[in-house]
C-alpha cells in the first residue's frame, strides 16, 4: 500500500466534500453537520486555514482541514478528518494528524486543537499519544448546539 498526503487546492473542495460526507455516513451522528458538507463550505476552510488529502495507491482515502482560531493568534482547530469505509483499520488518519502537526511547526503556530464529539470518545486516546491533552475549560468554536458539546484536546507546540 503506498501512501502520499498531499496539500489540498481550491480544486479538491468538492473531492473533500465528498469524502467527508462519506467518511461520516453510518459513522457520525445524523445531527452532524458533516453530513451536509458543501463544496463551497470547504472551499471557503481552505482558503482561511489549509487541508490535506491522503492518497492510497494514487486514490484518495482521506481529509483534513485546519482552520486558524479567529480569538486567539497562533492557534489552528483541526477539523473535519475522515478516512473512506474501505481504508479504514490500517491507521491512516494518523498520517494526516502528523502531517497537520508538521505543518503546524513549520508555521510557528503555538497550539493545536480538535474537538472529539462525545460519540467518538475512543479517538481521546489516539490524539493523547500524539500529545494532545484534554482542555476541559476550552469550548468548540464550530460545535452544533443540538448536539453534546465535544471534548477540546489542545497540543502546545511552543509557548
Amino acid at each position: 500500500m503506498e501512501m502520499l498526503v498531499r496539500e489540498a487546492t481550491a480544486d479538491d473542495a468538492g473531492l473533500i466534500a465528498d469524502m467527508t460526507r462519506a467518511c461520516w455516513a453510518d459513522r457520525v451522528a445524523r445531527s452532524s453537520s458533516g453530513h451536509r458538507e458543501s463544496p463551497d463550505a470547504v472551499l471557503r476552510q481552505l482558503q482561511r486555514g489549509g487541508g490535506y488529502i491522503l492518497l492510497v495507491d494514487g486514490e484518495p482515502a482521506g481529509s483534513v482541514r485546519w482552520l486558524p482560531l479567529e480569538t486567539e493568534t497562533g492557534v489552528w482547530e483541526i477539523l473535519r478528518m475522515g478516512i473512506l469505509p474501505a481504508y479504514r483499520g490500517h491507521h491512516l488518519s494518523q498520517d494526516l494528524l502528523e502531517a497537520v502537526i508538521h505543518c503546524a511547526q513549520l508555521s510557528d503556530i503555538n497550539e493545536l486543537r480538535i474537538a472529539v464529539r462525545s460519540d467518538q470518545s475512543r479517538l481521546l486516546d489516539l490524539y493523547a499519544a500524539y500529545g494532545f491533552e484534554p482542555a476541559l475549560e476550552l469550548e468548540y468554536t464550530h460545535a452544533n448546539p443540538r448536539e453534546p458539546a465535544p471534548t477540546v484536546m489542545r497540543r502546545v507546540l511552543r509557548r
